[in-house]
């Protein structure tokens, strides 16, 4: 508790000393342009719809007898889920999209947003990624890395039906489009298996669950690359690529910050990053009996947080969404102009085929068993008994 009273001390009040400055130079944010000196009001509006993840206080125990708190140790879980909120985000409603307060939203909002509320019966909650953390050799309450979020939310996403996404996290800074594309394209499903699946169960949490178990076409695809930018501080090499990814159209930021001290950032400005800091800790909100939730504290409504690239650690997780194949194939050919044709020293490679020195790539595919997720599979599985039986009745 006196952790939680320093931080949000700490940032009411950096609040007051993030003053964006008054500058002809453009302000990136997630791939879009803004600039400062003619519509500063445009720019803190589009800093204010990404959904904002902090230390939550008061939610039911994380495995029963566990922390009821993630602050002090969940930083980079919460900044893990603000970029995958952001990809859900591009998927439903579209990078365009605004959310102003008091204002109604549309349904896909508030099923996005329950997808991340701390229940334990959430898909991505803090229960759900702390406990599927463990298979990744963390413990509960223990830090998480860039590269371990990553693999988490690869892992947890096999069990969401309804955002269907495929997620991609790079090997040895390896971007391989022959994997991606494999990955990404789905089975035929024939006529029947079609019809079969036009009836949708939906659920209270923001998931779906259909008779065939899978969608045809391309699934949209959140892309993460783990990076070690460096040794122990950023090689300044890295630095104009590292910015460029930031005004690619399919930009979810980047996973990174200072040892122990993680942040999501989303944009810069010159040679400062500009970021989500999740140190802040809040209580526990849970969604209201009409399913919408009471949203205000997920949003940031003053001036985002800033630091100089150098201070940045070198371990760090880009992101990228692309929601059909010609998002990807855009992106490829703006890696291979912006990124890996200007550097002597490249961040990441980009290969067309996969390597034959590497064990062959196997898309992943929902375990029947497993131990790290056997509550969130028994948790939805209840969830849906209840949705039929509640069918049932009202019909």
């Amino acid at each position: 508790s006196v952790l939680s009273r320093y931080e949000n001390q700490i940032t009411i009040l950096s609040d007051y000393l993030e003053e964006f400055p008054e500058t002809d130079e453009p302000v990136w944010i997630l791939g879009r342009q803004h600039h400062l000196n003619t519509d500063k009001s445009k720019f803190l509006l589009d800093i204010s719809a990404r959904l904002w993840f902090t230390y939550r206080r008061k939610f039911s125990p994380i495995g029963g007898t566990g922390p009821s708190s993630d602050a002090g140790w969940g930083c980079m879980l919460r900044c893990g889920q603000m970029m995958l909120a952001q990809a859900l985000i591009c998927r439903h409603l579209g990078r365009d999209w605004q959310w102003e307060k008091h204002k109604k939203q549309p349904e896909e909002y508030h099923r996005i947003l329950r997808c991340f509320l701390d229940r334990k019966d959430c898909c991505y909650s803090i229960h759900q990624m702390a406990q599927m953390g463990v298979g990744e050799g963390k413990s509960i309450g223990e830090w998480f890395g860039p590269n371990t979020v990553a693999q988490v939310l690869k892992k947890l996403a096999l069990f969401d039906e309804w955002n269907s996404l495929a997620v991609y996290v790079s090997m040895d800074n390896t971007v391989v489009i022959e994997d991606i594309k494999k990955m990404c394209w789905s089975p035929p499903q024939s006529s029947s298996v079609a019809h079969s699946s036009a009836h949708v169960h939906r659920s209270a949490l923001g998931w779906n669950r259909n008779a065939a178990g899978f969608c045809t076409g391309w699934k949209p695809l959140l892309l993460i690359i783990p990076l070690r930018l460096g040794i122990n501080h950023i090689n300044p090499v890295y630095i104009d690529a590292f910015k460029e990814c930031f005004k690619m159209p399919q930009s979810l930021g980047a996973l990174g910050g200072k040892p122990n001290n993680a942040y999501y950032f989303i944009g810069f400005l010159g040679n400062e990053l500009i970021y989500l800091d999740p140190h802040t800790t809040q209580s526990f909100v849970d969604w209201e009996e009409n399913g919408t939730v009471d949203d205000e504290s997920f949003h940031c409504q003053q001036a985002p947080h800033r630091m100089k690239i150098m201070n940045l650690d070198p371990s760090v997780a880009l992101g990228f969404f692309c929601k059909e194949e010609c998002d990807f194939d855009n992106w490829c050919s703006l890696v291979q102009k912006e990124i890996l044709k200007q550097q002597s020293l490249r961040m990441f490679e980009l290969v067309q085929k996969h390597p034959p020195h590497w064990p062959p790539f196997v898309p992943p595919t929902k375990p029947e068993v497993t131990t790290t997720g056997a509550e969130l599979i028994e948790s939805t599985d209840k969830l849906f008994e209840l949705e039929e039986e509640f069918e049932i009745l009202s019909v």
